[in-house]
């Protein structure tokens, strides 16, 4: 009798625990949503794209006149987004391509992962830069201005570097 009563006070101390638990948890999820006051829209946000970009370049091309650009977008937000223009003041156009071992293509979109990048490299995705209002010299900026589905226009100075240039490795 003695061990039978030893179970049902370590069951009954098990099913309060859970209990407890379970009702924290409930209550927790309740109060993590469902509100349209303006506390709902923080925590959307929280999530939302968090973008940067990082070891944009330009190498310097040999006849003056097309380039080739390259960068990358951090994405540090829990929701993704996409590239979907580029444009400059000192050149006349600007568009995005996808190489591939046999093709290069012009694409409309470049996709920025949630906690992850986009990476402009030789070999992959780039820019093309066309109509530079002045010929580019080694050391020279380009403004490049990149506009985001989701997270609206960024605008960056791109150093324009020698052809052979590589980041990380010089």
């Amino acid at each position: 009798m003695k061990g039978s009563l030893g179970f049902r006070r370590t069951a009954l101390a098990g099913a309060a625990l859970a209990t407890a638990l379970g009702g924290g948890a409930f209550l927790v999820a309740c109060g993590a949503g469902g509100q349209d006051d303006g506390a709902g829209a923080g925590a959307a946000a929280s999530g939302a794209a968090r973008l940067s970009v990082a070891d944009s370049y330009i190498p310097l091309p040999p006849a003056g006149g097309m380039a080739a650009g390259y960068l990358t977008v951090r994405n540090d937000g829990g929701q993704g987004d996409a590239l979907v223009k580029v444009s400059s003041p000192g050149a006349s156009s600007v568009t995005m391509h996808r190489s591939t071992a046999s093709s290069m293509e012009q694409v409309d979109t470049l996709d920025v992962p949630a906690h992850g990048a986009l990476q402009l490299a030789r070999g992959g995705a780039h820019l093309m830069i066309m109509g530079w209002q002045k010929a580019p010299a080694l050391g020279d900026e380009l403004e490049l201005d990149l506009t985001f589905a989701r997270t609206g226009t960024i605008s960056v100075k791109v150093p324009v570097k020698e052809l052979t240039y590589r980041p990380g490795q010089q």
